[in-house]
């Protein structure tokens, strides 16, 4: 049990990054003066708004199969390749509030993790079945 911290604490990054990203939106919303519900705005307001919606979609896939690794495979090594998803998820946002061209090295450097995840589970869970 005692390795599955490193996923719990793994998880809460991630929700942290989420957090931070959701604050921006929040600030941005106050800063161009853009009330709720409308997401319609200056196009800075709305790459502010993309980084944090998109984050929130990509944490909707990070955290459970996070998770599936751990369980499946290893909980160490799935904490360790899962660091690269808040990192590039940070470098993701940063990149996108300057400029939509800016968010793609975010982009390739957090999603490798979630493709390792889901599609390394899946292997492993189909292995366990057909016991290979």
């Amino acid at each position: 049990m005692e390795d599955f911290i490193y996923p719990g604490v793994l998880s809460c990054v991630a929700l942290l990054v989420y957090y931070f990203t959701l604050l921006k939106a929040a600030t941005a919303r106050q800063k161009y003066k853009i009330s709720a519900p409308l997401h319609d705005g200056p196009e800075a307001y709305q790459r502010i708004v993309r980084a944090h919606q998109n984050t929130l979609e990509h944490l909707a896939i990070f955290i459970p199969g996070l998770w599936l690794f751990s369980f499946s495979f290893d909980p160490v090594w799935a904490s360790i390749i899962g660091l690269l998803w808040p990192i590039g998820r940070l470098v993701y946002a940063f990149g996108y509030y300057q400029k939509a061209e800016k968010r793609l090295l975010g982009l390739y450097i957090s999603m490798p993790p979630i493709y390792i995840f889901v599609l390394g589970s899946l292997i492993i869970f189909l292995l366990e079945i057909f016991s290979f």
